[in-house]
């Protein structure tokens, strides 16, 4: 059985995905197949019809990011017509807290400069879990697309 695997997230606007999700998960944009100067000239390549294809003029357009490590799986931004319609079964967790090894306010100072950011980058924030008898503090928030994830 093959163990590797690729994550794909259904959304409207895949370059707009690619430019939230690169920075906080530490990925880049994927660079287009070798033997093809841009993505447009290997779809291209693939036969796909020049109406569906980007302008010439307008620049490479990834709809996918890679971990530059080659540790983490690719993730595609599959362009579908259909808007987001009900909450993620699952989600992704961003861990810029440390864990539970780092004291508690650590971990919220850390998180809310990583919200912070995000916010700035499009994110919006649901709600704030904060339960210090239980040594927990995490943010739940929606990337551009209304997809959930939390920042821990």
């Amino acid at each position: 059985m093959n163990s590797t695997f690729q994550l794909v997230i259904d959304c409207a606007d895949p370059q707009r995905m690619v430019a939230f999700w690169a920075g906080p998960l530490g990925y880049e944009p994927e660079p287009p197949p070798e033997g093809h100067a841009s993505w447009r000239a290997y779809w291209a390549a693939m036969g796909v019809p020049d109406e569906e294809l980007p302008p010439p003029d307008a620049g490479d357009v990834p709809d996918s990011i890679v971990d530059p490590a080659g540790h983490g799986p690719r993730i595609w931004f599959q362009q579908v017509p259909e808007p987001k319609s009900r909450k993620n079964r699952w989600h992704l967790d961003l861990k810029p807290g440390g864990g539970r090894s780092v004291p508690l306010e650590e971990r919220r100072r850390r998180v809310d400069a990583a919200v912070a950011g995000l916010v700035d980058a499009g994110a919006t924030v649901l709600r704030v879990m904060d339960r210090p008898d239980q040594g927990q503090y995490a943010v739940a928030l929606h990337d551009p697309e209304g997809n959930e994830f939390d920042v821990v």
